[in-house]
Formats: C-alpha cells, structure tokens, sequence
C-alpha cells in the first residue's frame, strides 16, 4: 500500500521515487501522515497558486504551522489583505535596497574563502553559505553582529520538524518566540534610530498614508529571518551540491561564469529547497476521482511540479542548457517569493567567487544528513574536497 510521509527521514533523503509515484498513480492522495491531501502535478499545483479564493493560505502557509503566525504575515494571507501586506513590502525593497546587496555578498564571500582555500577540504554549508547567507541579512537590516550565531541556530531550528512525534516540538516553538522577541527589540529600535536599512524601510513605508503595523513589521522581520537563512543558505548548498555531482556542468560555469544565471533556474527546477507548502480549501473541490472537502488541508509539492514529465522534458536530468521557465522554485501566483531577485543576485556573485577560488572538487559524503522539514530540503553539511 502506497504511502507519503513528508516527515520521513527517506522523504528528506530522497523524494523523488515518491514523488513520481504520487504523479503518476495517486496525484490527488490523502497522506494519513500529514493529514493532509496532497498535490503533486505541475498544473494542478500551479492552478492552486493562482486560485487562492479556493485554495487559501489565511490558515498558514507551513505544512506544521506556528500558533499566531498564519493570517498574520505575507505567506499566511489572502487578498485584499495580503496586497497590502506585498504593496507596502514590495515599496521597502526598493532595487537600490538590492544593488546595495551586490559588493557585501562579494566580499563577504572572498572573506569565508580566505579561511577555506588553503585547506584540502571544507564544509560549503556551514564554512561558506551559511555564513554568507547571515552576513546578508546582517547587512540588510543593519543588525548588531555579537549574537548573529544564535540568530543562525534559532532560525535553522525554527524549519525544522521532529521526525518522530511529527509536529514542532517545544523547542521549535521556543526558537519562534526567541525570533519573535528579538524582531520586535529590533523594530522598537530602529522607530528610534532610523537608517538607510531594510528594516528602517519596512517602518517608513508607506502608500496612499497607510504603512504597516509594528507587529506585522515584526513578524515581517521574523518571517523573513528564518525564510532567508534556510531558503537562501539551502539554496546556495543545492547548487554546490548539483556542482559536485555533475562535474560537467560545472566545469562549464568556471570556463564561461555568464552560464551561471541559467544554471541556477535548472538547479531551483531540479533540486528546489522549497519542497512543500499548505493550502486551505475554502470549497469542495474534485480532482482526480477524488472529492477534497472545504476545509481540508492541501500539500502543494513544488519538488514534484518540478520534475514533472508533463511540464518539463526529460525533468530527471540536470540539464544547464535548459531554460526552465516558470518553474516552481520560488513559488508562484500571489504568494510568488519577494526575495527572489536578491537570491538571483546573492547566488551568482557567490558562486562567481567560489568556483573563481575553488573550480575543481568532489563530494566527500556519498549519503548526507538532511535538515529534518516537513517544508524545506536542504543538507546539513555538505564535505568537499578539493581535487
């Protein structure tokens, strides 16, 4: 009997035998793990991002969701209410805000590897885009740097799911509030010492005399914490990762770095971080033979919708050539990622720099331990050495 469980450490390990599986024979399946209906098909996935009157996220958008959080931040909304929320956060991120992001991520980048290039092998999750990743959202929001590890480990902990009892723990929670009280701190500070900054952005934005509230700043400010650590640092490590296994292509990108952009698209289409959100069905709906009842929860899989045959060609293989467009790597509809163009950016000064330093290397690990996430899949570590 077929079974998904987005909580286990096979699914975490390797989701695409399950996924194909779920496409092929079950594409509307009721996961008694999850309890939850889940979607795996590229086009039913994508109707559901662009039909959020029926399949809504004013619940949460988390497989395992955060008591407070849904209906209160931009992924957990719905319009008219969630346009507001975009509006005025999309008018804080301004692209001089992003060019701004350009020469901190190249030398912070040439900074970690100064402290690797010299060793015969490193670790580029923990070594290098780890530390990248929290160096940019330092800058960002112009946060004091003598707690950016707790930071880091709070909003890795936050991902995360407990394998066994299949729910956010106490500890999960508690790195909530923790992130929480410390956006807040943040927020009450910069109303009284306002910069040039992200977050002094986000305070002072304003449209038609209407800004955003202290706590949606705050939960803002911690949404896109957690956000930026685990997608931008996963998606950094699933593009080093897709370097160390198809040397190839690699090689490729080191002869010619103007490559680098398109491989990225293919890397988000093939090896997302992104893997699972949830919808709230707001009516009946019938997919597939089967009937999903209103109020039903719905896993929209963006992991399957990009290896679907149906979408993209031969969508096994890791092809840089190709340009996959409207892959689900970021999301899509409404609720498409606002932070996609500075991880576009972040991710080709990065690996610019790094294949620039360190062109030839291999995989040390041949099986990897995941970050255990009903939502997310990324490696913990990832060991290279250098060749």
């Amino acid at each position: 009997m077929f079974r998904f469980d987005p909580y286990s450490p096979a699914t975490d390990a390797d989701p695409f035998p399950a996924y194909k599986s779920l496409r092929d024979e079950y594409p509307c399946f009721w996961s008694e793990e999850a309890g939850m209906w889940v979607l795996s098909r590229y086009d039913d996935i994508l109707h559901a991002l662009t039909n959020w009157k029926v399949y809504s996220s004013a619940k949460g958008n988390l497989v395992d969701e955060f008591p407070g959080r849904a209906g209160a931040t931009l992924g957990s909304t719905d319009p008219p209410r969630h346009d507001r929320l975009r509006a005025l956060i999309q008018s804080a991120m301004t692209k001089r805000a992003l060019d701004h992001v350009l020469e901190p991520a190249r030398g912070s980048i040439r900074t970690h590897l100064e402290e690797v290039k010299g060793r015969d092998s490193f670790d580029f999750v923990n070594d290098l885009g780890s530390r990248c990743t929290v160096d940019l959202l330092f800058y960002l929001f112009n946060m004091p740097k003598d707690n950016a590890e707790e930071v880091r480990d709070n909003a890795v902990l936050m991902v995360q799911t407990d394998p066994v009892t299949r729910q956010k723990t106490q500890a999960h929670l508690d790195a909530f509030h923790w992130m929480a009280n410390y956006a807040e701190n943040l927020v009450q500070e910069r109303k009284k010492n306002p910069g040039e900054d992200l977050l002094s952005n986000f305070i002072t934005a304003e449209i038609n005399g209407e800004k955003l509230l202290d706590k949606e700043v705050q939960l803002t400010v911690t949404t896109l914490i957690m956000a930026g650590i685990e997608s931008l640092s996963g998606f950094l490590g699933m593009f080093a990762l897709n370097m160390a296994d198809f040397p190839e292509a690699r090689r490729q990108l080191v002869a010619d770095p103007s490559k680098i952009p398109l491989a990225m698209e293919e890397s988000l289409r093939f090896n997302t971080s992104a893997q699972r959100f949830k919808r709230t069905l707001q009516q009946d709906v019938e997919l597939h033979g089967q009937t999903m009842k209103a109020g039903d929860a719905v896993m929209l899989c963006y992991g399957s919708a990009n290896r679907d045959e149906r979408m993209f060609p031969d969508a096994d293989t890791y092809d840089i050539t190709r340009n996959p467009k409207r892959h689900l790597g970021f999301g899509g509809g409404v609720h498409s990622c606002l932070g996609a163009m500075l991880a576009r950016v972040a991710v080709q000064v990065i690996f610019e720099e790094f294949l620039t330093v360190i062109p030839e290397f291999t995989r040390m690990d041949r099986e990897l331990s995941w970050v255990p996430s009903s939502n997310f899949r990324s490696p913990q570590s990832l060991m290279l050495a250098r060749t």
